[in-house]
Parts: C-alpha cells; sequence; structure tokens
C-alpha cells in the first residue's frame, strides 16, 4: 500500500471516534449504560491511540505477546475500573493517561523486544490508568459491569485494528510504526502540558 493510501487508512480509522457523539444520548437503563461504555473510549484521543498502540505492539513483539498484551490490557484495564468505581484515589490520572499515550509513542518508534513479563507489566500498567479514567467519568445511574462490558468491546476493536494493520502492512511496517509511534508521542506531549 502506498504511503499516501495507509496515511488516509489509518486517518479514517481513528476519525471514526469523531463521528459517534451522537450516539451518546441513547435512552436510559441497560442499553445506555452499555453505549456509555462503548462509545467512552472512542470520544478521546488518548484512549484510541493507546488501545490501538497495544494493539500493534503485540504484534511487532510477536510471538504469545501477539495476544498476551491485548488480553493483559484488558485485564488490567477492568482492575482500574474497579478501584476507580470503588473510589480508590489515583493522583493525576489524566497526567498519567498523558503519559501512557507518550509511552507507546516511545515503543513504537523504538520498537524495542521486551521480555513478556516485562512487556506485560508495562502494558498493565498503561491500562489501570485508562480503567480507572472509564470509571471516573461514568454517570452516577450507570450501570457499571454494562458500562464495564461495554468499554471492553470498544477495546478489544481498537487492539484489533492494531493488529489487523501491523498485519497487512507487513511490507511498509517501519513507516507505519514510526508514524504511528510519532503521532502518539505529539498528542501526549500536548495532553500532558495542555
Amino acid at each position: 500500500m502506498k504511503k499516501q493510501n495507509m496515511t488516509i487508512c489509518l486517518l479514517a480509522i481513528f476519525s471514526t471516534g469523531f463521528t459517534v457523539p451522537a450516539l451518546a444520548h441513547t435512552g436510559a437503563g441497560a442499553a445506555h449504560s452499555f453505549m456509555a461504555g462503548f462509545i467512552h473510549p472512542w470520544l478521546g484521543i488518548d484512549h484510541m491511540l493507546v488501545m490501538f498502540a497495544i494493539g500493534l505492539w503485540g504484534c511487532l513483539q510477536g510471538g504469545k505477546q501477539f495476544w498476551l498484551l491485548p488480553m493483559t490490557f484488558l485485564l488490567w484495564m477492568t482492575t482500574g475500573a474497579a478501584f476507580g468505581f470503588a473510589n480508590l484515589s489515583l493522583p493525576y490520572p489524566e497526567l498519567w493517561v498523558a503519559l501512557s499515550v507518550i509511552v507507546c509513542g516511545l515503543l513504537m518508534v523504538n520498537n524495542r523486544k521486551l521480555h513478556p513479563v516485562w512487556a506485560m507489566a508495562l502494558v498493565a500498567s498503561l491500562a489501570i490508568t485508562h480503567g480507572y479514567v472509564h470509571a471516573a467519568e461514568i454517570a452516577k445511574n450507570t450501570n457499571q459491569i454494562q458500562y464495564v462490558f461495554g468499554f471492553l468491546l470498544t477495546t478489544v476493536a481498537l487492539h484489533s485494528l492494531g493488529i489487523i494493520v501491523g498485519l497487512i502492512g507487513t511490507k511498509k511496517l517501519k513507516m507505519i510504526r514510526i508514524n504511528f509511534g510519532l503521532l502518539c508521542s505529539s498528542v501526549g506531549v500536548l495532553l500532558f502540558v495542555g
């Protein structure tokens, strides 16, 4: 795929997150709880970039990490949400989220192979913060379990998009990885200082 076509493809994937706010008003009850969770990750560029990056990084790491890293993210994001629902305090959660975007950018640019245990620990630390922020931003009348299922489904979709890009773009993977990493790092820095 030509560089311009790949860039357009990536922009199209990420721009889909900006087209769903009208769906946020789905009503009340169970559907609202699930939809609120499903839509939440699409509304923040930080969430989209990190979740996509975890899928792509798992693909880059190869072997067991292909599936271990996304699964680790899902598990620890759920744990972070439980911390948020329990009203445990995480200082400066938005700064940690911004830092996670920067870290994902650096992972993409450097493409350093890590031992699976270290890679999983890093992914877990990123995921806890995202889960915590997801939980902190829900309405009081939202069903927490349905909300979690909603954002887990979106996370699986974003991880899958990262994996697909990693698998399809094998000939241009270095260019994709570096450009995506620079995008993540730039957005992360803007979020961090903003």
